[in-house]
């Protein structure tokens, strides 16, 4: 087998845990471009809600999958799977490194490992699950997927009702969890992987997220969602930080409850982050403010890559 010349250094870890910064670092560190993993950055009329980087932060390094799609288009693993290795053709076409970042795990699953083809799903069964969300609301969903697929459950976008429609479609359907799907064999990508994860301890992490949702509103979150209120049902809208205040333009809850609900809705999607990534024996952890030792580990692991060739 060829050695493999070029390596894409991946950054994951829950949200607020300072990917962000590391990797704007460590791509000038190296003269490289930055591919975003986040699936909800990638839409253009989601800026503070996400927490994208600034614009200064992108007119220093360049970052793909950053204002790339529409809310009207559909993105899904499968096409970010596409999406970031194209992006790093282009990476590779200047530079032998690239850096992706972010906290979506099965987008980071899809490109490192690739996706398995799931079976076809009948309309009758699709209908039957539309119906029934149509009828009795995401509780339900939330509710079935909880009893038939506790384990997907366990780091599923629970607030997400096209993510838990789709696993329900799966085990109706075949009687196996939608991670039957994506477990199975890994494709040999034709480039060195380095996985690095940013960790914090939970209580100093939790303070972080509960700020950075305090400063989102201070820069206009709640006149983003207004903006958005007219497309509150497309499934990129069915996120932390949009949903909570669609309910209190609904009349569904007041400012502060709404507030309230986005940090705690926040703090679970980081514990399920962390779920998802410490399954991943090939991560090694790090403090995010660490980069002197992560600068060292990624060295090691390019005179290792460079050995082995």
């Amino acid at each position: 087998m060829l050695p493999k010349q070029n390596t894409v250094i991946i950054i994951a870890g829950p949200t607020a845990v300072g990917k962000t910064n590391l990797a704007i670092q460590l791509a000038q560190h190296v003269n490289t471009q930055i591919i975003s993993a986040d699936s909800r950055q990638c839409f253009t009329e989601m800026d503070i809600g996400t927490a994208k980087p600034t614009p200064a932060q992108l007119s220093t390094v360049h970052h793909y999958f950053i204002n790339s799609h529409s809310i009207h288009q559909e993105v899904n693993a499968a096409a970010f799977e596409q999406y970031a290795l194209q992006s790093t053709d282009e990476i590779f076409a200047n530079n032998p490194v690239a850096i992706m970042v972010g906290g979506t795990g099965l987008y980071i699953k899809a490109f490192c490992e690739g996706l398995d083809e799931i079976p076809a799903i009948s309309t009758t069964i699709r209908a039957d699950i539309i119906k029934q969300y149509e009828e009795e609301g995401i509780v339900f969903l939330q509710n079935e997927l909880q009893q038939k697929d506790p384990k997907y459950w366990q780091t599923a976008e629970q607030q997400n009702p096209q993510r838990l429609m789709r696993a329900l479609e799966v085990f109706y359907a075949t009687g196996n969890s939608i991670l039957f799907y994506q477990n199975k064999t890994s494709v040999e990508r034709p480039f060195n992987i380095i996985k690095i994860g940013l960790d914090l301890p939970r209580e100093i992490l939790y303070q972080r997220i509960n700020l950075r949702v305090d400063e989102m509103i201070r820069e206009g979150l709640l006149e983003e969602v207004k903006s958005l209120l007219p497309y509150q049902n497309l499934n990129a809208l069915q996120t932390v930080g949009y949903k909570e205040l669609f309910d209190f333009l609904n009349g569904k809850t007041d400012l502060p409850r709404a507030i309230d609900l986005i940090k705690q809705n926040t703090r679970h999607y980081a514990k399920r982050q962390m779920t998802w990534f410490k399954k991943d024996k090939e991560t090694t952890w790090f403090a995010p403010q660490n980069l002197e030792a992560i600068l060292s580990f990624i060295n090691n692991r390019f005179q290792l890559i460079a050995h082995s060739s």
